[in-house]
């Protein structure tokens, strides 16, 4: 009879997950959008269609010895609206894409950042959030677990007026700023009655992580593409976080990714990218990764927000 002891932690199997080389997001629309109707979707998918093909044909130039696997997907925002049944919006969709000739591969609901599968996986994210303690910090303001803010550098000191009175105001600072700092400080979330509500910028970056392949709850991927279902359900949290609306599509995941989007979202995805550059990897996923890519020939930067690029739009 084996009697050894084992660490739980030594027997932690990692999942593997199957990559493209590029992930592609169409565009992010939250339910209002759709509530200006079919003529204005379409002109979102008319705009984005140009800047689609021209990033891919850039793409494709800059790794020339590869067969490009390069996936699309859309994100649906579920999480502060819920105004139209999938039933109505999804065709809605497909229906515009389709006249402008543009492929969408998946469609994600937002409200699948925060919750898939049983999985609280913006939680998972925020507990992986490393807080390092900044010079100067007295204590007057509690840490991020607490009060669910994050910045990316060492906020003014928060002093009572009568301590300001004698003391010279001090201004934030960026960490490793460029001469001049650019400071910013994101909200991660709110809670009201014992109730926590993710904000769009931590929602959006479990969305990139997602994007990436590099979640993992013990080990085991969180979210598996499904088929769209025969018949869609009533509201939203009846469907799977990610659906898979090409069956030939490539991965949903990719060393990579680019977003295309509306100028509106470049102060979230600013934020985004604070947050990522805070969250601790998981150091076996990140190294399969780097590998996998590696001998692909196609290797990727080390730090994570080294592999999100983003065409930001506006009309003109």
């Amino acid at each position: 009879m084996d009697t050894s002891f084992h660490e739980v932690a030594a027997q932690r199997r990692t999942q593997d997950v199957a990559y493209a080389h590029l992930s592609v997001e169409l565009d992010h629309l939250y339910m209002e959008d759709f509530l200006l109707g079919r003529d204005h979707l379409r002109r979102r998918i008319a705009q984005i269609a140009p800047w689609y093909d021209t990033t891919v044909a850039s793409f494709q130039r800059r790794h020339a010895t590869l067969r490009p696997r390069i996936s699309t997907c859309f994100l649906v925002d579920d999480y502060f609206s819920d105004l139209i049944a999938p039933a109505e919006l999804v065709p809605q969709l497909l229906e515009a894409a389709a006249a402008e000739g543009v492929r969408i591969d998946y469609l994600a609901r937002e409200s699948g950042c925060a919750v898939a599968d049983g999985v609280e996986l913006a939680r998972l994210v925020a507990g992986r959030l490393v807080s390092v303690p900044t010079q100067g910090t007295n204590g007057s303001r509690p840490p991020t677990v607490e009060s669910g803010w994050l910045s990316n550098g060492q906020r003014s000191p928060s002093e009572p007026a009568e301590a300001l009175l004698l003391h010279e105001w001090k201004p934030p600072v960026e960490a490793e700023a460029r001469r001049h700092s650019i400071f910013v400080d994101v909200e991660l979330w709110d809670e009201v009655d014992g109730k926590r509500t993710w904000s769009c910028p931590m929602l959006a970056a479990v969305w990139q992580l997602l994007r990436l392949g590099l979640l993992r709850n013990q080990g085991r991927s969180v979210v598996q593409p499904r088929p769209l279902p025969d018949e869609m359900p009533a509201d939203w949290s009846g469907m799977p976080a990610v659906v898979q609306l090409n069956p030939k599509a490539a991965p949903f995941s990719g060393y990579r990714t680019l977003s295309l989007l509306e100028d509106r979202f470049l102060p979230i995805e600013q934020a985004v990218r604070v947050i990522l550059g805070q969250v601790a990897q998981d150091a076996e996923v990140m190294q399969r990764v780097e590998h996998r890519a590696e001998q692909e020939g196609m290797p990727v930067p080390s730090d994570v927000t080294g592999r999100i690029a983003y065409v930001f739009m506006t009309d003109f």
